[in-house]
C-alpha cells in the first residue's frame, strides 16, 4: 500500500533560492480570512453596550444635557446591523478582508458621530477611535489598514473643527484651542504609529507562522520518504524467501516435464519471472544499511553528508566531499543516526551550492573533541552582499534580479527551512563569500548533540540475550 505524501499548495513557484526540489513550497501568507464574523459582531455588541451605559450614566446620573435620543439612535442603528449580520450570515463564517474592512469602517464612522454629538475631541472617549485601527493592523491587509487609518484621520480632523459642545456643568471648563490641537496631534500620531507598528508585527508573525508550517511539511516529507525506503528494504528481506521457494519449485517442475510438454513453456516463464523478481528485490536489499529509515541505525558522519548530497549531483559540476579531524585533534569521527532533519537541511544547502556552481563544489567535514564542522563552498558568483545580513529570513526576496540567483522574485523559504531544521540540533550557520569569489556556508554543531554514544558491552558472563 502506497503512503500519501503531503501535498503542496498550488500557485507557487516550483523552485525557490536554496530550495531543493523535494522541499515543500507554500503560498505567501494569506490576506484576510483571519477574523470570524462572529468576533466582529461580539466586539461591536460590547462597544454598543459600553456606549449605551456611558450615555445613560452621564444623562440620568450626572444630569448633563446631551442629545441623548439622537445618540441612542446611532447606537440602535449599529445594533440593527449586528442583528442583520447575525441572522443573514452564519456565526462561524470567516469574514473576508473586504467585509471586515467595511465593518470596521462602519464602527469608526459610528463612533465619530457619537463623538460629534458629545463634545468631539474634548470627549475623553475620543481615544477609542484607535480600536478599529489596532484590529485592522493585526488581522487585515496593509491596504485595508491604510483605508481604515485614512478614514480615522479624516474623521478626527473633522471632529477637531465640527462638534457639539461638551455639556459641562455651569462652572465648566473652557478648553483652549491649543489643547484641542494637541489632542488632534496625539490622535493622528497614534493612528499612524499604531497602524504601521501593529501591521508590521502582525505581518511578520504571519510570515513566520507560514514558514514554520512549510518547515514541518518539508520534514514530514523527508521522514515519509525515509520510511518508504525502510519499507522497500523490509519487503526485499521478507519476500526473498518465498520467491526463492518458487524458483526452486519451478526448476524442479522443469525437470519433471518433458521438452515437448505444453506446460513446459509456462513453467520456464514462471522460473524466469521468479528470478527477475529476486533480482529486483536484491537491488533493493543492496541499499546501504543506513538508508533503511531506522532512527536507531548508526553511521559515520561523512556517510550522512554523502547521503544528503547524493540526490543533488549534476553533470558538469564536481562535488567533492572531504572528511578528517581538525588540526591538532586526533578525535574519532562522530557516529550519528540517519536524521531526517539533518538530511533535509544539508541537502538543501548542498543543492543550492551545486545549482549555482560553475564547475566545483567542495564539502569539507572536520571534527574535534567538542564540535563538528561542515563547510560548503562553491565557485559560483557568491551571495549578493545585500543579501548576507538577511539570509534565512522567510519570504525574503532580493528584488527583481538577484545577482546570486540570476532569477527573480523567489520566496526564500529553502534556506529558512534548512536553518530551522539544523538549528534543532544546535547547529549555528554562517554565510559568507570567498575572497576569490564563490559562496560559503559554514555549519557547526556541538558534538554531543549529534553523536550517538556506543552502547555499553554486556558484563562478562551475561548471556541473557542468547537463545
Amino acid at each position: 500500500m502506497a503512503e500519501t505524501l503531503p501535498s503542496i499548495p498550488e500557485g507557487v513557484p516550483e523552485r525557490a533560492p536554496g530550495h531543493s526540489p523535494e522541499s515543500a513550497s507554500v503560498t505567501a501568507p494569506a490576506r484576510g480570512g483571519r477574523l470570524r464574523l462572529r468576533t466582529l459582531v461580539v466586539i461591536r455588541w460590547i462597544a454598543l453596550l459600553g456606549q449605551a451605559i456611558t450615555l445613560s450614566v452621564v444623562y440620568f446620573g450626572f444630569g448633563y444635557q446631551i442629545l441623548f435620543v439622537p445618540a441612542m439612535t446611532v447606537i440602535a442603528l449599529a445594533g440593527v446591523l449586528n442583528v442583520v449580520l447575525s441572522v443573514v450570515r452564519p456565526s462561524a463564517t470567516w469574514a473576508s478582508d473586504r467585509e471586515a474592512t467595511l465593518n470596521l469602517c462602519f464602527d469608526v464612522v459610528q463612533l465619530a458621530i457619537l463623538l460629534g454629538l458629545t463634545g468631539g475631541l474634548q470627549n475623553p472617549f475620543a481615544m477609542l477611535i484607535l480600536a478599529p485601527v489596532v484590529i485592522s493592523g493585526w488581522a487585515l491587509s496593509r491596504r485595508s489598514t491604510l483605508i481604515i487609518s485614512a478614514l480615522s484621520l479624516l474623521l478626527v480632523s473633522i471632529l477637531a473643527f465640527w462638534h457639539l459642545p461638551l455639556p459641562w456643568p455651569e462652572s465648566g471648563i473652557l478648553l483652549s484651542p491649543v489643547y484641542i490641537a494637541g489632542v488632534w496631534t496625539a490622535l493622528v500620531i497614534a493612528v499612524v504609529f499604531i497602524a504601521s507598528y501593529v501591521s508590521s508585527v502582525a505581518q511578520e508573525n504571519r510570515r513566520m507562522s507560514q514558514a514554520l508550517e512549510a518547515t514541518s511539511l518539508a520534514l514530514a516529507r523527508e521522514q515519509q520518504l525515509s520510511a518508504l525506503g525502510g519499507l522497500a528494504a523490509a519487503a526485499a528481506h521478507e519476500l526473498g524467501t518465498p520467491l526463492a521457494t518458487i524458483a526452486v519449485v519451478a526448476r524442479e517442475l522443469q525437470r519433471e516435464f518433458p521438452d515437448d510438454s505444453r506446460l513446459r513453456e509456462d513453467i520456464e516463464l514462471l522460473h524466469t519471472e521468479s528470478l527477475r523478481c529476486r533480482s529486483i528485490l536484491a537491488g533493493l536489499a543492496e541499499r546501504p544499511a543506513w538508508d533503511d529509515g531506522s532512527p536507531y541505525h548508526r553511521l559515520p558522519m561523512v556517510a550522512l553528508v554523502e547521503a544528503a548530497a547524493a540526490a543533488h549531483r549534476r553533470d558538469g559540476v564536481t562535488l567533492e566531499i572531504n572528511a578528517g579531524p581538525a588540526i591538532d585533534s586526533d578525535a574519532d569521527q562522530p557516529i550519528v543516526t540517519r536524521n531526517a532533519e539533518v538530511l533535509h537541511g544539508l541537502g538543501t544547502l548542498i543543492q543550492n551550492a551545486v545549482q549555482f556552481a560553475r564547475q566545483k563544489v567542495v564539502v569539507d567535514l572536520t571534527w574535534d573533541e567538542e564540535s563538528v564542522m561542515l563547510r560548503i563552498a562553491d565557485d559560483g558568483p557568491g551571495f549578493d552582499v545585500t543579501v548576507l545580513s538577511r539570509l534565512g529570513e522567510p519570504y525574503y526576496s532580493t528584488g527583481p534580479r538577484d545577482r546570486r540567483r540570476g532569477e527573480s522574485q523567489h520566496m526564500g523559504l529553502g534556506i529558512f527551512i534548512a536553518r530551522t531544521l539544523l538549528a534543532h540540533l544546535g547547529a549555528g550557520i554562517e554565510f559568507s563569500n570567498e575572497i576569490t569569489g564563490g559562496a560559503v556556508v559554514e555549519i557547526r554543531w556541538p558534538r554531543h548533540r549529534l553523536e550517538v554514544r556506543p552502547e555499553a558491552a554486556p558484563p562478562p558472563g551475561d548471556r541473557s540475550d542468547e537463545r
